[in-house]
């Protein structure tokens, strides 16, 4: 029986892990962190008796209160035996927010949950949520790539990017540890029913016009954010370190996906949008609506053999179109 730890509680993807994993038997207790109040669909699983899920609020970028918690009463008497590490997604891009002892949150989290993590001798596995965006994409949409395939440890690759790059590289250290079990899952862009977005450099944030150079329009890799969860629950049930790619077997061209999710493009010269997303860095504005990177020019698809072999992962979930309110078409997450 687990007893699990899972961070961003109350962000979208921590919410659906926490969910998948309460209906889960052979999970016997969560500790859920989160920087905010418990989401309301919480409130049930609170109230049990005893409660199979608990909840703390907590800044998890910050040293003092990630230390100060994983020393506390309350970490030693939940017995954690599994750290589900959900990065920051909801809000901001996790690379947009002031820096934290000279790094992006998304990595200053990262090297502290780690950390305090190889501390714990309770914790035994470690299952951290990365992105495929990690990836060096050659010219093209043919890119297919394995758990094998090159990053992009390009010096002037997006900021966003470039936090996704350390906080993976900070875990994959960490897959040769004797003590600890660590599984690192790298997800394409996540989509959640109503045509949320997440963990997309280009389409996070607010909607709104993007540019994009003329000429491409690259394919997206696409998984439901029901996948990731259950692929995460199944590396909570197996004995296997290691890197595994997580992907629906959906991929969509990326204006089409920006146009369904309320994030139209606009075509413009690639010179255009160079200067466009140089004069944004110079003027601490630099937004996903005015960056060029070579996700905007190249696509790709993930080869997830090893998380079906290693892990027993398949998608269950299709990613299509429904209707809303205003007859206005949206995506929508639902059985395969």
């Amino acid at each position: 029986m687990a007893h699990v730890l899972v961070t961003h509680s109350d962000e979208p993807i921590g919410r659906r892990v926490v969910k998948t994993l309460v209906h889960d038997e052979d999970v016997e207790s969560i500790l859920a962190l989160g920087s905010g109040t418990p989401p309301r669909a919480f409130d049930r699983f609170l109230s049990g008796n005893p409660p199979k899920l608990s909840y703390v609020r907590i800044d998890m970028a910050k040293h003092r209160p990630v230390s100060d918690f994983f020393h506390s009463s309350r970490f030693r008497e939940a017995s954690i035996d599994t750290l589900i590490y959900v990065p920051q997604h909801g809000v901001s891009d996790g690379a947009s927010l002031p820096m934290v002892a000279g790094l992006p949150p998304r990595t200053a989290e990262a090297r502290l949950v780690l950390q305090n993590c190889l501390e714990a001798s309770s914790i035994r596995s470690v299952i951290a949520l990365g992105s495929a965006f990690v990836y060096r994409l050659q010219p093209g949409n043919a890119n297919r790539l394995d758990e094998e395939s090159e990053l992009d440890l390009d010096p002037e690759v997006q900021p966003e990017v470039r936090s996704w790059i350390d906080s993976d590289m900070l875990f994959h250290s960490e897959i040769g540890n004797q003590r600890i079990r660590v599984v690192l899952l790298r997800a394409p862009t996540v989509v959640a029913t109503g045509g949320f977005i997440y963990m997309n450099p280009w389409l996070s944030g607010s909607p709104g016009l993007r540019l994009r150079p003329l000429g491409f329009d690259p394919l997206c890799a696409l998984v439901s954010d029901k996948d990731v969860a259950k692929a995460i629950q199944s590396a909570v049930h197996t004995e296997h370190p290691g890197i595994f790619n997580v992907a629906g077997a959906q991929a969509i061209p990326l204006s089409v996906l920006g146009r369904w999710t309320g994030r139209p493009s606009l075509s413009v010269p690639r010179g255009f949008l160079r200067a466009a997303s140089s004069a944004s860095h110079w003027l601490g504005a630099d937004t996903p609506r005015t960056r060029d990177c070579p996700q905007l020019r190249y696509g790709f698809t993930l080869d997830t053999t090893r998380a079906e072999r290693e892990l027993g992962f398949r998608p269950q979930y299709q990613i299509g179109l429904s209707r809303a309110g205003d007859g206005g078409l949206r995506l929508e997450t639902s059985p395969a």
